[in-house]
């Protein structure tokens, strides 16, 4: 039935959790910018990350624009007369991300899907609402950047799902045809209600980290559902 199969990642693929607002996250991240000269108090650095992420934000009108994380890391740089390499900004996310998170692995059923997908001559694509900093590192360390034939990423793009333009980019960068496509994701407010939007089918799996259900939420409908967490199931549906 599909040719191509479309995946959202956090919270289908990728089991995480992250909190931001650690003291110790922002103590690590004033050390490492004071050993390159840039010098911030744990509280300044916060403060200052949460400034230019809300300038950067507010300064588009597009509800789904998509900031790009590395720009903010550089500039805390140079806000304070500091001028340093793109390695050296990609390796200050790196310690953001890692620090940040509290886990990261992925559900059972992805791997062996994979497999079978794969042994079906099946095309495999990612596209994901991140920031490539974080998303790329992340799926190379869990063994999936190589099972990918395609990746899509909101930083790279500007927008991200349910803005279609970053639908429309995964479609024209990989030549791909929307009737032999499907997308699968755990949010019905992003993945299921792209899908729709660009003419595509849709599989909802309600996920351990999916958005709270609401009235609003269950009017989007996926092409197909599975809400009893049996994950399993999904080679059933659409692996045809």
């Amino acid at each position: 039935m599909y040719q191509n199969y479309i995946f959202d990642l956090y919270g289908t693929l990728v089991d995480t959790h992250t909190n931001e607002n650690k003291s110790y996250l922002h103590q690590k991240l004033a050390a490492m910018y004071a050993s390159y000269g840039a010098f911030y108090t744990p509280k300044e650095w916060k403060s200052e990350y949460q400034r230019l992420c809300r300038e950067k934000k507010a300064a588009r009108e597009n509800p789904h624009f998509e900031i790009e994380l590395t720009e903010v890391f550089a500039e805390l740089f140079t806000n304070k007369g500091i001028q340093v390499s793109k390695d050296t900004v990609l390796a200050v996310a790196n310690m953001f991300r890692v620090v940040s998170r509290d886990y990261l692995k992925l559900y059972d059923f992805v791997l062996p899907f994979f497999g079978h997908l794969k042994k079906k001559g099946k095309g495999i694509y990612l596209l994901s609402n991140a920031q490539t900093c974080f998303t790329v590192p992340e799926i190379k360390a869990l063994k999936l950047y190589d099972l990918f034939d395609g990746i899509v990423i909101s930083s790279e793009v500007g927008v991200c799902k349910p803005d279609t333009r970053i639908m429309d980019e995964l479609i024209t960068k990989y030549h791909l045809d929307k009737s032999r496509c499907i997308m699968i994701g755990n949010d019905r407010t992003s993945d299921i209600r792209i899908a729709i939007d660009s003419g595509l089918d849709s599989l909802y799996m309600h996920s351990n980290i999916s958005p709270q259900i609401t009235e609003e939420y269950e009017q989007t409908k996926a092409t197909y559902e599975v809400l009893d967490g049996d994950f399993s199931r999904i080679e059933q549906l659409i692996l045809l």
